[in-house]
């Protein structure tokens, strides 16, 4: 007779095994006891047939058959958030759970002030954010709605182009008072730059070729957007940073002006099935027009097919 088909709860707790590298890690984040955690883990490896950690006196290390599983256990994750955000959905009550991605610094740095003006509209509504600089997947439903800086082209996806988000270099004054201003951008040879560790296909499409701006001018490299928006605020160098948060604050100083600038663009981007879901639909709105307002640019409506 076939063995039965494991339960959610035994796959949360591989995950959060997984994700937090240890037993005890893994039951402080789900609050259960270690041993509980424990016996879910084995009984899991009792009804796959395979073991998914080598255990040792320093704690388990994961075999390969147990990575295999994490993507399969991450969408058996997002569905069960998506089951329980669509179990909260009444059709005449602005009232649930949302759930938005966004990339670190849209997230941290230009969402709060737009998602603290929305709680006092609708405080019944639960705000999920979720940061990361990878896509979530909408059709998978790992998020409900997304900020992204390139057009999602997945079919059943409705999107508003928000406008472009302009980038420019900036460095704090007291950089500028020790090490002096550049007046050009060759003189940015001269300067600890911040930037970059890993150059993606997205970076590069956007900087223009000829610039000295590539990871071996770098004096900080880093992949974090927050940590590299941190650094220039600390001083430690000049580096690239989205004008609007750049302008907050006054010892930031804007280099070069008009002279140079990159254009990110910026979407809102939801599944079309949530369309008929007044809460998503209300936040949907709010974000389409808050981020307009803080690209400066029109907002216009685009609906996303495949071509």
């Amino acid at each position: 007779m076939a063995k039965a088909e494991p339960n959610w709860e035994l796959y949360r707790s591989f995950l959060a095994v997984m994700r937090e590298g240890s037993l005890s890690g893994a039951a402080r984040m789900l609050g259960m006891t270690q041993p509980s955690l424990g016996r879910h883990v084995r009984e899991l490896e009792e009804t796959l047939g395979v073991p998914l950690f080598a255990r040792s006196p320093q704690g388990l290390s994961p075999t390969d058959v147990a990575h295999k599983l994490v993507p399969h256990a991450q969408a058996m994750a997002s569905a069960s958030s998506a089951l329980r955000r669509a179990a909260t959905t009444r059709k005449d009550v602005i009232a649930g759970v949302v759930r938005i991605t966004a990339s670190e610094v849209i997230g941290a740095e230009v969402l709060p002030p737009i998602l603290a003006a929305f709680r006092q509209q609708h405080p019944g509504i639960v705000i999920e954010l979720s940061l990361s600089n990878q896509a979530e997947d909408l059709l998978r439903r790992d998020a409900d709605i997304a900020i992204r800086m390139v057009r999602p082209t997945q079919d059943a996806l409705v999107a508003r182009h928000v406008g472009k988000i302009t980038l420019g270099f900036f460095a704090h004054k007291r950089y500028l008072e020790s090490n002096g201003r550049p007046r050009t951008i060759a003189d940015l040879a001269g300067h600890a730059l911040i930037g970059f560790d890993h150059e993606t296909p997205y970076i590069r499409s956007m900087r223009p070729a000829d610039m000295p701006y590539t990871r071996e001018h770098f004096a900080l490299r880093t992949d974090s957007d927050l940590a590299a928006l941190a650094a220039i605020r600390a001083g430690y160098g000049i580096g690239i940073c989205q004008v609007g948060l750049g302008r907050r604050d006054p010892m930031l100083i804007h280099l070069f002006g008009d002279s140079f600038a990159l254009q990110m663009d910026a979407w809102v981007v939801m599944h079309e099935d949530l369309r008929r879901s007044v809460r998503t639909r209300a936040l949907y709105d709010h974000l389409a027009a808050a981020m307009g307002d803080y690209a400066q640019l029109p907002v216009s409506r685009v609906r996303v097919r495949k071509r």
